[in-house]
């Protein structure tokens, strides 16, 4: 009786594509690990890099800007003051060194001291001493209608630290210390100083933080 079967096929390679997509997640998952490690390397700051969430720095920084963030004690420029790492608007200004557009440092800190809060990113403007009245040494542009350090918020001030400003004159008109934003920053609030920036790559990770942290230019554009 013979076989109508014919003969048997031919054994099937294992699919490899499954090992091929591990492969190149692990191999992508490892290259971002690297590059993490490298910029934290040298920042010294974690996370190296924070979004730009509101416009208080236009036009030298833009919501969703993702920027690259260092330790402000680490390559301090000309004129910092004291030990703080921190160069001035006002200091910069006679030194020659400049940041994103403008004389001195731009700063990272936490509000206040508050951890859990968003951190800020601002210029720092001037260093003042505990106590001090600094009515007279401050932009009367930046005041707002305060006619003396009686009127004027934070003044005289309550602790020694910078006064810091947004560079966005429309948003930020003032000084946030003049606007009782928050007390003047201590240089244990400074997370670091910002060094560059990466334009929109910011959104990806305001994104990723959920809607909350999702400002509209951060928005894709629907239909």
């Amino acid at each position: 009786m013979s076989d109508s079967r014919g003969p048997n096929p031919p054994d099937r390679p294992e699919d490899p594509s499954w090992r091929v997509y591990l492969a190149d997640l692990a191999s992508s998952v490892l290259s971002v690990g690297l590059v993490v490690c490298f910029l934290f390397a040298i920042s010294g700051v974690w996370p190296p890099m924070v979004a730009v969430e509101s416009e208080s720095m236009a036009p030298h920084m833009a919501v969703g800007d993702l920027v690259f963030v260092m330790d402000e004690a680490r390559f301090p420029g000309d004129g910092a003051h004291g030990e703080t790492g921190v160069v001035t608007a006002r200091s910069g200004a006679e030194t020659g060194y400049a940041t994103f557009g403008g004389s001195g440092d731009v700063v990272v800190f936490a509000p206040d001291g508050n951890d859990d809060a968003t951190p800020v990113i601002h210029r720092a403007m001037f260093w003042v001493a505990d106590g001090e009245n600094w009515y007279d040494e401050a932009n009367p542009e930046f005041v707002g209608d305060a006619d003396s350090c009686v009127e004027l918020r934070n003044c005289p001030a309550p602790h020694a630290g910078f006064v810091t400003k947004g560079d966005n004159a429309r948003t930020n008109p003032g000084y946030d210390q003049a606007q009782g934003m928050f007390a003047p920053v201590r240089p244990e609030w400074i997370v670091g100083t910002a060094e560059a920036r990466l334009p929109w790559l910011g959104c990806l990770r305001l994104r990723a933080s959920g809607p909350e942290r999702r400002p509209d230019a951060c928005e894709l554009p629907v239909g």
